[in-house]
């Protein structure tokens, strides 16, 4: 069995689109998936999966949410260990000194990134990006809201990617390799709450 994260986009953001965790737990025991948990409120689903085809499973997901909860929303799988190597791989970590200002953005599909490597070449200073293989790394000095880069950002990726700033991402690695029991979820929730995930260390870029 292979430990997963799908990241839903979009949901219980303002008054559209909510769903409560329990239900979309229920949905992914539907599905078949075995020890599901969510982390937060925004749409992080860890689960097991024997054999993973993460496109598909993320493609089962969005259907299942549209049937049985009427909410169109894309979604993003990808396993642990893929996981692990996107945040051992970040090339930002030096300038990124706040991680509720650091995002990182998941795709789908990897010519989705390639498509926006050509930012890379554009002065966005103070701002930063980093764009690899597996995923784009924002850095947002002055915060998110107050960045040209984070905007434009969104303007031109659209709906291909799911953004989560590094303390969800480095909880989500934390959860993804601790494997609780599914009727450990709210032990679960108070250890990410209190846990401080030291980030690894990192090449320079």
């Amino acid at each position: 069995m292979t430990e997963c994260v799908a990241l839903i986009r979009g949901i219980n953001v303002g008054k559209t689109k909510r769903i409560p965790m329990s239900e979309l737990r229920s949905l992914f025991v539907g599905l078949g998936h075995d020890n599901v948990r969510t982390l937060l409120n925004s749409g992080n689903v860890l689960f097991r999966c024997a054999r993973p085809n993460t496109g598909r499973l993320a493609l089962a997901i969005q259907r299942a949410m549209a049937d049985t909860c009427g909410i169109t929303a894309s979604v993003t799988v990808i396993t642990a260990p893929i996981l692990s190597a996107i945040v051992r791989e970040n090339p930002l970590l030096r300038v990124a000194k706040d991680p509720s200002r650091h995002l990182v953005a998941f795709a789908a599909q990897p010519r989705t990134l390639a498509a926006l490597r050509p930012m890379m070449d554009e002065s966005w200073t103070p701002d930063a990006l980093a764009v690899s293989s597996r995923a784009a790394y924002l850095w947002c000095a002055d915060g998110v809201l107050d960045s040209k880069l984070s905007r434009m950002f969104a303007r031109r990726a659209g709906e291909t990617v799911t953004t989560r700033n590094w303390a969800t991402v480095l909880k989500l690695l934390a959860a993804s390799t601790a494997v609780p029991a599914a009727k450990d979820q709210a032990r679960l929730d108070a250890a990410c709450r209190r846990r401080v995930v030291s980030p690894p260390r990192t090449m320079r870029p």
